[in-house]
């Protein structure tokens, strides 16, 4: 690991220090660049999570997806953690918090409003950041392209009902701009640079590519780190003028995290799933795609609402907590046998 990977938590912790100041010392620049959206897809935003995700795409090779039919243990705990498990669990523990332990602290209707922010998080399984937290676990790179293919097609018929259920409403409508859109600009375009790149150097000298792969490979935590700038600097206000609320929210949204994946992480254990399978199919079922949550939250409820704010928080709380994750996939990892 080079020095970008192997202190990427404290770059990332520097990063979200970086973004709240310059939130606050230059907010005008983030009302700008929060402003270059499209469907409630930040366009810079993108353009750094693909700097993140090409490198993984590169090493996509198309003759062995078909062997990921072989293996479909791995695919099928992700389905089952990601559309079984974890928006029931998210509503569960929403009410618990929110109905239960803080209702002293948060007035009912505002109680109510975080609930459905933190069920529309866990209604909305992540597309993009999976394939940096494949990227930094070693994963199989393309399984993992399988596991985010099949949950975006999910998604399409899943989300709507799942979502209307947990919040007791009839008038949930998927936002297909932002779907299709975050679906072509973090999938479509990197995978079909990575082949076409691909492509390109298969009269290169033996190697060419890999080196090229390596050289590439610090630009995507440069990516995360600027996206992490980015996301805490929108927000800079938000964190200073409501702290309270913002921990309050994190709570749940914390524990629900490493509780669907230790969850996860023992059914994958159970399968005898490979470690390359098993640790991406963990860290899927515990992120979000937050751009779609965020969207709906608003559609719903409003610009202002506790739900579009708690779809907030669970942007601020992802990447670090994934981070750890991440760490203890790794520290989980078998140790490979001596030559």
């Amino acid at each position: 690991m080079g020095i970008f990977e192997r202190f990427l938590t404290v770059w990332v912790g520097l990063g979200i220090c970086a973004g709240v100041a310059l939130g606050l010392v230059v907010p005008e620049l983030f009302q700008v660049i929060a402003a270059l959206e499209i469907a409630h897809v930040n366009i810079v935003v993108a353009l750094f999570i693909w700097i993140m995700i090409y490198p993984m795409m590169l090493q996509i090779e198309w003759s062995a997806i078909r062997d990921v039919g072989k293996r479909p243990q791995g695919l099928l705990l992700t389905l089952v953690v990601n559309w079984l498990i974890k928006p029931f669990t998210m509503a569960g523990l929403g009410v618990l918090f929110f109905h239960y332990i803080f209702a002293g602290w948060v007035d009912p209707q505002s109680a109510s409003e975080y609930i459905a922010g933190m069920i529309l998080l866990g209604v909305a399984p992540c597309t993009a950041m999976v394939f940096v937290w494949s990227q930094l676990v070693r994963g199989d790179a393309n399984y993992t392209l399988v596991q985010v293919s099949v949950n975006d097609l999910i998604m399409v018929v899943a989300f709507a009902p799942i979502a209307a259920f947990l919040l007791g409403v009839t008038d949930v409508t998927v936002p297909w701009e932002t779907l299709i859109l975050s679906t072509v600009l973090y999938v479509v375009l990197p995978l079909v640079a990575g082949i076409l790149t691909r492509r390109a150097f298969r009269t290169s000298e033996a190697g060419s590519l890999e080196r090229l792969i390596g050289r590439l490979k610090p630009w995507s935590v440069v990516g995360l780190i600027a996206t992490v700038v980015l996301l805490f600097g929108f927000q800079a206000e938000t964190i200073l003028a409501k702290p309270g609320v913002i921990v309050l929210i994190a709570i749940p949204l914390i524990l629900q995290t490493y509780g669907v994946f230790l969850l996860a992480w023992w059914g994958a254990r159970k399968l005898n799933l490979p470690h390359a399978i098993a640790g991406p199919a963990c860290l899927i079922g515990t992120s979000n795609f937050f751009e779609l949550a965020v969207a709906v939250a608003i559609s719903l409820f409003g610009l202002n609402s506790g739900a579009a704010l708690a779809t907030v928080v669970g942007v601020l709380v992802e990447v670090p907590v994934m981070l750890s994750l991440v760490a203890l996939v790794n520290r989980w990892r078998p140790a490979e046998p001596a030559e």
